[in-house]
């Protein structure tokens, strides 16, 4: 794959006297998973915030398809085809599943404040092609029993799903995904893959994740960027980067410990 979508160049973040983020430069190809890994506090949450325009880079640049995100207001960039979900779920917790996937189909509304008003021809053409989209979403997640359900009565795992679904009824090109196997359980967990996997090979939807689970990092990566202390480590494939030196020391110790605990065992 050769086709960028996401370019971070020299990527740096001061936050006061702590550099969060040191120099960090990758490429994210169309149809591909990309994902960062590190231990907590190695800078992957904060290169998110990056993308989305939640902090401003102190050095360095992010593009998305040629475009700088730089010159993308905040509140512009799902317009552009980025979409994300969060570590700690972020859904209108007192609507329905329904009507929180129909907030993802915000960004797609172009018939102004009189044709909603007096829901003219037009407004009803969308919200139909809305609710077209958004069904959609509910079927390709198994989401069909949940629909009418509110959403703060609903399982943690649901509520994951429910999430990247609100994030996918945007069609984003792009899809951060922070920590999506964070608190859910092994089954949860192989739901997630094959969520991912369709995610990408279905949708054609390049996926750039944060996760720290490393079995699903295993089987959804295409290509892994380590991190530690906002530098990077190591960036190539999922079981190169796994058994990196410098990575196994940033997860487990030093490389000697590491040894001693092998022969111990």
């Amino acid at each position: 794959m050769t086709d960028v979508v996401l370019s971070a160049s020299n990527l740096s973040v001061r936050f006061g006297g702590v550099l969060a983020v040191n120099g960090v430069s990758f490429d994210v190809h169309r149809g591909e998973v990309f994902t960062l890994i590190g231990p907590n506090g190695a800078g992957k949450t904060t290169v998110f915030n990056l993308i989305s325009r939640i902090y401003v880079p102190t050095t360095g640049e992010i593009e998305f398809e040629g475009r700088k995100l730089s010159q993308v207001a905040p509140h512009d960039v799902a317009r552009l085809g980025i979409a994300r979900t969060f570590q700690n779920i972020e859904l209108f917790e007192h609507a329905t599943v329904l009507q929180n996937l129909l907030i993802g189909r915000h960004t797609h509304r172009r018939t102004g404040f009189w044709n909603d008003v007096l829901f003219t021809r037009k407004t009803r053409r969308a919200e139909v092609a809305a609710r077209e989209k958004v069904e959609q979403v509910i079927d390709l997640l198994d989401l069909q029993h949940h629909r009418e359900s509110m959403v703060h009565g609903l399982p943690y795992g649901v509520r994951k799903v429910v999430e990247l679904a609100r994030a996918l009824c945007t069609e984003p090109k792009l899809l951060l995904l922070d920590e999506p196997s964070s608190g859910l359980n092994t089954e949860e967990t192989d739901d997630m893959v094959f969520w991912i996997r369709d995610i990408q090979h279905e949708l054609g939807v390049t996926v750039l994740m944060v996760e720290h689970d490393m079995s699903l990092v295993s089987k959804v990566s295409d290509r892994v960027l380590a991190m530690n202390q906002g530098e990077m480590l190591a960036l190539g494939m999922p079981q190169e980067v796994q058994t990196h030196p410098g990575v196994i020391e940033a997860y487990l110790g030093s490389v000697d410990d590491v040894s001693s605990l092998r022969r111990a065992a």
